[in-house]
């Protein structure tokens, strides 16, 4: 499931970074921490590699 704009793809790599240990979950907030706790790792990971080039900044919530 690749990422729908570059938003989730960031709150993805931040989520994925805190699951692996390389950072504090506690320096999560928002979709990202959301994202860790409900997300396995290899969800995580599909979302967070998700090429930027072309996703919108945010998703429109028209997109739905």
């Amino acid at each position: 499931m690749p990422a729908q704009s570059k938003a989730q793809q960031k709150a993805a790599g931040a989520a994925l970074s805190a699951k692996r240990g390389e950072s504090k979950v506690n320096d999560l907030q928002g979709a990202s921490k959301d994202m860790y706790d409900s997300m396995t790792e290899k969800e995580l990971e599909e979302l967070a590699s998700t090429p930027r080039k072309g996703l919108p900044e945010k998703k429109d919530d028209d997109d739905v």
